[in-house]
């Protein structure tokens, strides 16, 4: 802690405390966590930027956030200097890689704000695929109850006092990192292990050198993990369990089998801190079961019309926390927008976006972001239900399966494909594509296009970006091949295959 203590006492000298609102873009390095805590301790709230922004996304961001100071590290110092001169009003900037930077002095605060202001730890920024990220103000309390959720889950994901170590290799302006697992390691008096990123060459050396017993992952690091070739190095002995979100039905016990230990899918968002997790047995490793709700949670799928749907009929998911504060543990509201705060809080439930069913012992099931159903001729389609039809074959490498819009049937369903290597990305493999879809899905539920495409474009977080794969679809503009209208044995299901 002295370098902690060192830093509070140089921002409690420059007038830093409740009201003050300080950006920190430094990453996943240790000085994070120290000027984290140091904030925190004079009651000063924490910014956690994204340092892969772009020059007008962190302009964007210091200005929603009314940041007043900027803490910032590495090779992104030069595109937040470019964001702050193009800013109104320029923010003071520390660089932590210049040697004797001193704090300037800390604007004025009204006593109004401080007291508004005293109580929030962080301000983290949503991801913002497909929209402007918005920044959901986390209070200490939050923060408390995050870390306790997860501490008190139990079951496989029993956390030892003085014991547990925690590998992390997500960022640290996300939610999961700063939020629920360094909560949970302060509560328990753990090890973080925090790692700049996600890398398949790395990850098993990483994990054993540090003795991890815990390992968090989202759901694009099973696969490139089980796709590498089988080796000596593979796996770690010291890990009892892998916490994550979005692991593909069909590759989850093959995933446990091969490499030891269990993959305990949650469920959670940066506005709900605590999670949901599938952590005792049965958990139904062949589906997207993510657990059952436990107190203080309280859960209602509700259908299109609000009202409870039926077991096993899929619904968005409402959750809230019981008692008389309904909002209680949740996150604090949304930086500058009471309008979307209060929507999202419409009939005293939060409204999180997905789409899940509950089984009849009370299981949940995770089906689809809203936003991710597809809507094609009156139809709904779950995109997650298309990907896993097409991912495990040997001739895909990676799948994305969006909604574009088509004039005759209000949606289409593209699958945007990453062909294996060796595998032409052509009109007979998009033949294959379907052909495999054919025998696992509705024909109503088959893709209307099919897009090969070299990566799937990801934010820090691992989410994928679908604005750029839907702004990189262009019919017009590429060779679009049509057999709707062939006459062929397959013509009720004939598909257009759009190669790039």
């Amino acid at each position: 802690m002295t370098e902690v203590t060192k830093i509070a006492t140089s921002l409690r000298e420059a007038g830093y405390g409740p009201g003050h609102r300080v950006a920190l873009v430094l990453g996943n390095r240790p000085e994070y966590f120290w000027h984290f805590l140091a904030l925190n301790s004079l009651g000063a709230c924490a910014v956690p930027l994204n340092p892969d922004y772009l020059a007008h996304e962190f302009s964007y961001a210091l200005r929603q956030a009314d940041v007043c100071l900027v803490i910032v590290a590495g090779e992104s110092t030069c595109t937040v200097r470019a964001a702050n001169t193009g800013c109104s009003s320029p923010i003071p900037l520390i660089d932590l890689d210049e040697e004797g930077g001193q704090f300037p002095p800390a604007p004025p605060c009204g006593p109004d704000e401080a007291f508004v202001s005293d109580r929030i730890a962080l301000i983290i920024y949503t991801s913002g695929t497909t929209s402007r990220p918005k920044g959901c103000l986390i209070s200490n309390w939050s923060c408390l109850e995050a870390g306790r959720s997860y501490v008190g889950i139990g079951g496989l994901l029993t956390l030892a006092p003085e014991r547990e170590r925690l590998y992390v290799p997500l960022p640290t302006f996300h939610m999961n990192a700063t939020v629920l697992a360094f909560n949970a390691m302060l509560l328990q008096r753990g090890c973080l292990i925090s790692t700049d990123r996600f890398r398949a060459s790395t990850w098993w050396q990483e994990v054993r050198d540090s003795q991890a017993t815990g390992v968090h992952y989202l759901g694009l690091i099973p696969p490139v993990l089980l796709k590498a070739p089988p080796s000596a190095s593979e796996g770690a002995p010291t890990v009892k369990f892998g916490l994550g979100a979005g692991v593909d039905p069909s590759l989850h016990e093959a995933f446990e089998k091969r490499f030891g230990f269990p993959l305990v899918e949650v469920w959670g968002m940066t506005e709900t801190s605590r999670i949901i997790a599938n952590a005792h047995e049965p958990r139904y490793l062949d589906t997207r079961a993510f657990g059952r709700p436990v107190a203080p949670w309280e859960v209602l799928v509700a259908d299109e019309y609000g009202n409870p749907a039926n077991v096993d009929e899929a619904g968005e998911m409402l959750v809230r926390c019981a008692g008389s504060d309904p909002r209680d543990g949740f996150f604090s509201g949304y930086v500058n927008d009471d309008e979307a705060t209060e929507l999202a809080w419409a009939g005293g439930w939060f409204h999180t976006g997905d789409i899940v069913r509950r089984g009849p012992d009370g299981m949940l099931y995770f089906v689809e972001r809203r936003k991710n159903i597809i809507r094609r001729s009156g139809e709904n389609i779950a995109a997650a239900e298309v990907e896993e039809a097409i991912i495990d074959h040997p001739s895909v490498a990676g799948v994305v399966v969006l909604a574009v819009a088509d004039d005759l049937r209000g949606e289409e369903v593209l699958a945007c494909v990453i062909a294996a290597p060796g595998v032409p990305a052509d009109e007979n493999t998009a033949d294959i594509i379907i052909e495999i879809c054919r025998g696992r899905l509705a024909s109503h539920k088959l893709p209307g296009w099919i897009q090969f495409i070299s990566q799937i474009p990801l934010t820090a977080t691992q989410k994928v970006r679908k604005d750029e794969l839907l702004v990189n679809f262009n019919p017009e503009a590429v060779n679009v091949h049509d057999k709707r209208h062939l006459k062929s044995k397959r013509k009720s299901n004939a598909i257009r295959a759009v190669l790039r």
